[in-house]
């Protein structure tokens, strides 16, 4: 019998007002502006996929990825779920510019194919293991605010914060010091999300060493093009740097490691989709990488999958999965695969195992 194929894909924008403003050093966003996605078989098998586009990382916007959305559904519907790298070929070439959507998408076509499959969606990857602890972040804040939200999380059993830096050096700097005070046990992961000088970053390095204070990992700490500079810091610093911006691409991956520009790369689904995360992740192993993986503003959906992602290939050392934390109120339902700051995919017998209450 041959396997159903796609008939039909909805798109549906959300808005979802957040806890506390995430501030990065490319702006700050109050709420999350997704868009969940509906792929129904011709057997009535649903699968569902979230892009989640963040403007202040890289400029795509909700109204961009309904857009790229649309603009796909003629090539996919009637083809078959089997044929996935065939289909991602298709999105790559027709919504290239949309990663986000791209990411929506393909999620929304495993999550069918798994779910019809009966399996969850981290076999598909590879089973390694069905449990990750993530780490939290500290937004950009007032230092107190920064030392009060640490404490909470560690108290609630986090073992690891990433910093966001961008208010300048002076403030970024009693940030950092601010948040170890508050929570000496854990591990602190620096994030510049671009927004640092080769010297300036060189200097934080060193006067947080002067004070006892070595960070696990400095995620992209200078401009995306800054290749030469981030080989440099890479080559000099005791903290190991990580590419983020930088690596939207297997083909920048492999610049990455060959120009040794980075001993990490955070892999985002939203900035390129499953199938080039998966050539991603190839590209660092190989080149002996240390593996992160990271999100935008997702819900419990986009981040379950990413979750099923890196339990199942295995392998990462770093997980910052932490987004659904900062939502007032959670979209999709059942919402119960993150507890603390484990996620436990053991129940899931099927797909991503998490729905869109807009499509209940």
């Amino acid at each position: 019998m041959p396997f159903p194929d796609i008939a039909s894909i909805e798109a549906e924008p959300i808005h979802c007002p957040l806890k506390i403003p995430f501030a990065i050093a490319g702006g700050a966003q109050a709420a999350a502006d997704n868009v969940f996605i509906r792929i129904v078989l011709s057997d009535g098998t649903a699968g569902y996929g979230e892009a989640a586009p963040l403007p202040a990382f890289n400029g795509e916007t909700q109204t961009q990825a309904l857009r790229a959305i649309e603009s796909a559904k003629t090539e996919l519907l009637r083809k078959t779920p089997v044929s996935l790298r065939r289909c991602s070929q298709i999105l790559k070439k027709i919504i290239g510019h949309s990663a986000s959507a791209r990411a929506g998408l393909e999620m929304a076509l495993l999550d069918a194919w798994t779910r019809r499959m009966k399996i969850p969606l981290r076999y598909f990857f590879g089973g390694f293991s069905s449990r990750l602890e993530t780490d939290v972040t500290v937004p950009l804040m007032p230092l107190r605010a920064a030392s009060r939200w640490a404490s909470s999380w560690r108290r609630k059993g986090f073992t690891r914060l990433k910093i966001k830096l961008g208010s300048g050096f002076s403030e970024d700097l009693e940030r950092v010091v601010a948040v170890h005070r508050s929570a000496p046990q854990c591990g602190l992961i620096l994030d510049a999300n671009a927004g640092l000088r080769l010297s300036s970053a060189k200097k934080l390095i060193d006067q947080l060493e002067r004070r006892g204070i070595s960070p696990i990992l400095f995620e992209q700490p200078l401009p995306a093009d800054d290749w030469k500079g981030m080989a440099r810091l890479t080559q000099e610093s005791p903290v190991p740097i990580c590419a983020d911006e930088m690596v939207s691409s297997a083909k920048e991956a492999l610049r990455a490691v060959h120009e040794k520009a980075a001993r990490a790369i955070n892999v985002k689904l939203m900035k390129c989709g499953l199938w080039e995360a998966l050539q991603i992740v190839s590209i660092a192993r190989a080149a002996g990488a240390q593996l992160m993986l990271g999100g935008m503003l997702e819900s419990h959906l986009a981040m379950t999958s990413a979750a099923h992602f890196a339990a199942g290939l295995g392998g990462f050392s770093y997980i910052d999965l932490d987004s659904p934390l900062f939502f007032k109120e959670d979209p999709v339902s059942p919402a119960r695969h993150l507890r603390a700051c484990v996620y436990d995919l053991s129940g899931i017998s099927s797909g991503i195992g998490v729905v869109p209450k807009i499509f209940k």
